[in-house]
């Protein structure tokens, strides 16, 4: 209790006690209201506030875990429309809660008490930072009297998550802090979207307020120009005319914008091939003639042979991170560069543009197909990326002698499932088997953690995601998620959510007893030595997710698998399959840290 509160309080008449006389009639409700102070504004709390702000921006879900500093919100959600979803670890709620923006195309909200509670909200903010996802975590925080004195469960919140956020508040007042809340969710969606964080003090949401927050606002300012400069859209729509090897690059920023059918569109316009970038996958259908799937340290051969030739690199949404560009020295050597991002810091800042597009991509891609008034001439180009898929195709070996080879796994789910199916996954060489063996052909269907790559990330994120296709009215969506069994040790505690929920969901271990991308580099660049690298003391998985409630299934052949896919997707709940495969097997092709695109190894010898 504040100060101020505690004297307000002590300053009230007391009320009668049980032999006081009995009132001649009741009192009227309008001489208890002058009595009481009160007014035609109902009087709530700082936290009720807190809550009235997320209701008034739309908010339907939130993740997290219940403790002492953030209980008056808790309160305060009991009697919400919010759904509140109680996670087994506060990491598995913001995963959960980052994973739920990514399908919803909306923040994800998560919630902590202050101190531990917030630390443990850290991996999944930054996660959701590096990926510029969406998100909203909400803290509590020691009664702002203690703030700095070492107090029980004190943490400096803000001071923690500043360099890892898009912004973050100390909300200090009552009064205000709904619509702070408030303004944080809708900075975390506008323009590049990003991670915002507001922190709590207890005193301020149990102090009482009369203020209605307002609708959600970003902060005062300008707004940002959706379009980009008319002039460079003019140079950078003469350099795709005149070139005779352009390639599309489609980044993350498309699906976020909203923009992967105007992507589509103007690639098939074009007939420009198109290549993505992990972030990117499902902007641009990989069925699709033109695509050339995603490119980068494990991706096609062929993207990355039309990346290190391409004579003009159209690139949308993305930062040109290092998985992608491996050396930037070698990265599209030849090719004149059209960057378009909303985000002015992106643009040169790891490679060059020569023809800078500030703005949102389906405004840019609008005006770039405005200013085009011919076809580039690329027959030749086209037939050459051709070629290269014939030349570089992703296959594997499954001799009869060897074990479950994973991509067989892989398959086997694509073949199974719709082409909307949600496919999470953990970081690591299950990761990249999951993304190169998959067709995907929609947005918003490959959830993964890409800049921070962090592992335990798919099993809540495979939470995340079920809440979301059924808060779009999708609950026959099918949400797969690919683990490893290093990846899931991590934060399996949470299918004791996914059981609690009855969430329809498959996770899809698989189990090669090492941390593989590890031991794949230790075999590489390391003579084979595996320093804590091999996981040979891993748990019966199916057997813990039987203990857990779940459907548990063991796997160690090729003969189980598809009886195995269709009884796990039949049933009602969720369920586990512990797929033992090939613990050598190793994700190909792969391009050495810092190299060149174009020097991709397709086998082990090769690295």
């Amino acid at each position: 209790m504040s100060d101020t509160a505690a004297r307000s309080r002590e300053e009230e008449p007391e009320e009668p006690g049980d032999d006081a006389p009995e009132q001649d009639a009741p009192q009227s409700t309008d001489d208890a209201a002058a009595d009481t102070g009160s007014s035609d504004t109902p009087v709530s709390t700082g936290a009720e506030s807190v809550v009235a702000a997320l209701e008034a921006a739309g908010a339907k879900t939130a993740f997290g875990v219940q403790g002492g500093a953030i209980m008056p919100v808790y309160d305060a959600l009991y009697s919400s429309s919010i759904r509140h979803v109680t996670m087994a670890h506060e990491q598995g709620a913001s995963h959960a809660a980052d994973a739920y923006g990514v399908v919803a195309g909306e923040p994800g909200i998560c919630l902590a008490t202050s101190g531990p509670g917030a630390t443990n909200l850290v991996t999944g903010i930054a996660d959701a930072d590096m990926d510029s996802d969406a998100m909203l975590a909400l803290t509590g925080q020691v009664p702002t009297e203690f703030v700095g004195n070492d107090a029980f469960q004190e943490t400096d919140t803000v001071g923690v998550t500043r360099p890892i956020t898009k912004h973050n508040y100390f909300a200090g007042d009552a009064d205000a802090v709904g619509d702070v809340v408030g303004e944080a969710f809708e900075l975390a969606r506008v323009g590049r979207p990003g991670p915002t964080l507001v922190d709590l003090p207890k005193d301020v949401t149990l102090t009482e307020t009369d203020r209605t927050p307002g609708p959600a606002k970003a902060p005062a300012g300008p707004d940002p120009d959706p379009s980009a400069d008319p002039e460079a859209v003019e140079r950078a729509a003469r350099a795709i005319e005149n070139a005779e090897r352009p390639l599309c690059l489609f980044g993350g920023g498309v699906i976020k914008a909203e923009a992967s059918d105007a992507a589509r569109t103007f690639a098939r316009t074009y007939e420009i091939p198109v290549t993505t970038t992990m972030p990117g996958i499902g902007s641009f259908p990989e069925d699709d003639e033109l695509a050339l799937s995603w490119a980068g340290m494990h991706g096609t051969g062929y993207a990355n042979m039309a990346i290190t030739h391409t004579d003009c690199l159209i690139a949308i949404g993305t930062r040109f991170d290092d998985r992608l560009t491996g050396g930037i020295d070698t990265f599209a050597p030849e090719a004149e560069v059209v960057h378009v991002d909303i985000d002015p810091a992106e643009i040169s800042k790891n490679v060059y543009a020569d023809y800078p597009l500030i703005g949102d991509a389906g405004t840019v891609i609008d005006q770039l197909t405005a200013a085009l008034r011919q076809v580039p001439d690329a027959d030749e180009w086209r037939e050459r990326c051709q070629e290269w898929k014939e030349t570089y195709p992703l296959t594997y070996a499954t001799p009869e002698d060897e074990p479950l080879k994973p991509q067989f796994v892989v398959e086997a789910f694509d073949e199974a499932t719709d082409a909307d199916t949600i496919v999470t996954t953990g970081v690591g060489q299950h990761q990249m088997w999951a993304a190169q063996f998959w067709t995907y052909t929609e947005p918003r269907t490959w959830v993964s953690s890409h800049g921070l790559g962090t592992m335990g990330y798919g099993l809540p994120a495979a939470i995340g995601a079920r809440f979301a296709a059924d808060a779009r009215g999708e609950p026959d969506r099918d949400v797969i998620c690919f683990d490893g069994d290093g990846s899931f040790l991590m934060t399996l505690q949470e299918l004791s959510v996914a059981v609690r929920e009855d969430l329809n969901i498959t996770v899809a271990v698989l189990n090669n007893e090492y941390i593989g991308m590890v031991r794949q580099w230790q075999d590489a660049f390391f003579e084979g030595r595996h320093m804590a690298s091999e996981y040979n003391w891993m748990p019966e998985f199916d057997k813990l997710a039987e203990a857990f409630g779940a459907l548990g299934i063991r796997v160690d052949g090729y003969d189980e698998v598809a009886p195995a896919v269709e009884e796990a997707l039949a049933y009602d709940g969720p369920a586990v399959i512990d797929f033992h495969i090939d613990p050598v097997e190793n994700v190909l092709p792969m391009v050495p840290s810092g190299g060149a695109n174009g020097r991709f190894a397709l086998a082990e010898d090769q690295l």
